[in-house]
């Protein structure tokens, strides 16, 4: 599920998404080719496959996108449940 799009003004052009599922956050970085090859499901999936170059450090996961999905319409089919935090 993609939780957070940002495009600050500093990144020369990089979008950084990030994605949530049962296990965590990821952080995938698009790069400005990438964007403009992939724009709709870039900035229009709620649910995004990302292929790409998985790069990790300690906890935090990074994914240098290649090739973006749009699978929103399989958001009805996954299994719902909260996460309580208190």
């Amino acid at each position: 599920m993609v939780t957070g799009r940002q495009r600050p003004g500093s990144a020369s052009g990089v979008t950084f998404v990030t994605l949530e599922d049962e296990t965590g956050n990821i952080n995938v970085v698009v790069w400005l080719e990438t964007a403009r090859r992939q724009r709709k499901p870039l900035l229009t999936a709620r649910l995004l496959h990302v292929k790409g170059i998985l790069e990790r450090e300690g906890d935090i996961i990074h994914v240098m996108a290649g090739k973006l999905s749009d699978l929103s319409h399989l958001i009805k089919t996954l299994p719902v449940s909260s996460r309580n935090f208190h």
